[in-house]
């Protein structure tokens, strides 16, 4: 393992998610009476449709945190976890093996990589911008949030050499790659007038330039608003109780850009955006929609391939509660398919559909719309996304109101008894496999194997960070 700074680092308690929280006696009851019928895997139990084989697992070790995102380079995966990251050797996907572990506590680790450098997102606040560094409370002024830049020339010895400090921290990131500089949008969230370098209404992103030469020199060059409006409150959606369990928009949780096609698509707490980047440091907002009576907390997005639609996911819940049963039902922390109409800066996004995982999971299972990527074949639209205990799914949305699952892994509830978070957090397609970062039971390997799919194997991709889309056909 390597400390990314003193050698006394530690795993730092303070970042992590709540801990595990008891159910009802009759919902524990129910959860056992289905693993007795069979209607859903018994704990530690692996289940997976006919077209999946489950290729290989690596458990966390040294960094106990919860696992988060991914990305990818050449033979090499990088697995964020909220005590560091983990770089693995994929050149034989079936025998992953670890080539570095390295400690840098600060939730979420929300992780990317170009070319030589690997981002790291810190939004928790810290005591300093080290790896050494500990939790102390957002009212502190000199506490810190923000991108940590490290060098990854030495796979097996990645440098940390920059850091950013950005307004609320970053939750997550995205990259805008140019030949010279990459540029960095960072999402968060949740202002509050007590923190000193957070405050409401915080209606944009940080953009970040970092010249690829000298990455020391990076720096915020611009904080677009997103949400023009009068008020303290921006002009995003207001939330309750106007529209009751409905997240009031402060910032974006994340973005997905398509620089082929100068686009992005930001999902931003209470609403859904669509965006022209062509001037990387001044996105321009196309059109802006909301959902106030089936989405709670709008996730991530995902473009096809066409860029004639997005994916939207609603986190409802947060990722820490079961969402996926009848009680909650179809169309609620599901993903919402939308069309792009329109050209230039007519283009408007249009609703089509809900997606959902048909299988139910335990009422002690965590269980909601989640990271997931293209499975690049021409002409259809086809993906692969994570649902937390509820696994991986595989599905079709090429007819946008008819979505359908196509393939999926899973394992049973981490617990019959309690509510436990866990499951896979990012299930990503690249060049041939399909990787997932499970929040408690590590890093997995699946071989995917449907005529509907089998194209995409031949597609290969230098690197993939699944929030800058590539053209895979270009």
């Amino acid at each position: 393992m390597l400390a990314a700074g003193p050698a006394t680092a530690v795993p730092d308690p303070g970042d992590s998610p709540k801990a595990p929280a008891p159910v009802s006696k009759d919902d524990a009851a129910k959860t056992r009476a289905a693993i007795e019928r069979g209607d859903i895997p018994a704990p530690g139990e692996i289940v997976h449709s006919d077209n999946i084989e489950h290729l290989a697992n690596i458990p966390k070790d040294v960094l106990p945190g919860n696992n988060s995102d991914l990305a990818f380079q050449g033979d090499y995966a990088f697995a964020g976890n909220y005590d560091g990251f983990r770089v693995l050797d994929i050149s034989r996907p079936e025998k992953p093996r670890t080539v570095a572990q390295v400690l840098c506590p600060g939730s979420q680790n929300d992780i990317s990589v170009s070319g030589d450098l690997l981002f790291l997102s810190t939004d928790a606040s810290r005591s300093d911008n080290s790896c050494a560094s500990t939790s102390q409370p957002a009212t502190e002024k000199s506490s810190w949030e923000g991108m940590k830049i490290f060098d990854i020339s030495d796979k097996a010895n990645p440098k940390y050499v920059a850091a950013v400090e950005t307004s609320c921290g970053s939750h997550t990131h995205t990259l805008v790659p140019k030949r010279k500089n990459v540029y960095v949008y960072v999402s968060s969230y949740a202002p509050s007038a007590t923190f000193p370098d957070c405050q409401p209404p915080h209606d944009g992103i940080s953009v970040i330039k970092v010249p690829r030469k000298a990455p020391q020199k990076a720096a915020v060059v611009d904080f677009p608003v997103l949400f023009p409006g009068s008020g303290p409150d921006g002009g995003g959606n207001p939330g309750s109780p106007t529209n009751p369990g409905v997240s009031k928009t402060t910032g974006c949780h994340d973005i997905t850009v398509l620089p082929s096609k100068d686009l992005a698509a930001g999902a931003c707490m209470g609403d859904g955006i669509l965006m022209d980047i062509a001037d990387p440091e001044h996105p321009r907002i196309l059109d802006q929609v909301q959902d106030n009576v089936n989405f709670a907390f709008w996730h991530s997005a995902t473009f096809n391939q066409r860029a004639n639609k997005v994916v939207f996911t609603d986190e409802l819940g947060g990722g820490g509660a079961p969402t996926c049963n009848d009680e909650v039902g179809p169309d609620r922390g599901a993903d919402g398919i939308y069309e792009i109409t329109g050209k230039g800066d007519h283009r408007k996004l249009v609703f089509r559909g809900y997606y959902k995982i048909p299988r139910n999971q335990a009422d002690t299972e965590n269980c909601v719309a989640h990271n997931g990527s293209l499975i690049p074949v021409k002409g259809k639209d086809l993906m692969v996304q994570a649902w937390y205990q509820g696994g991986v799914s595989v599905w079709d949305f090429t007819d946008s109101s008819k979505p359908k699952e196509i393939g999926y892994f899973e394992r049973g509830p981490l617990s019959a008894d309690t509510l436990r978070t866990g499951g896979s957090w990012s299930a990503y397609y690249y060049n041939g496999h399909i990787y997932s970062n499970d929040m408690a039971m590590g890093f997995d390997v699946l071989k995917l194997r449907d005529p509907r799919t089998d194209p995409a194997a031949k597609v290969r991709m230098k690197e993939l960070n699944v929030q800058t889309q590539p053209d895979y056909f270009d």
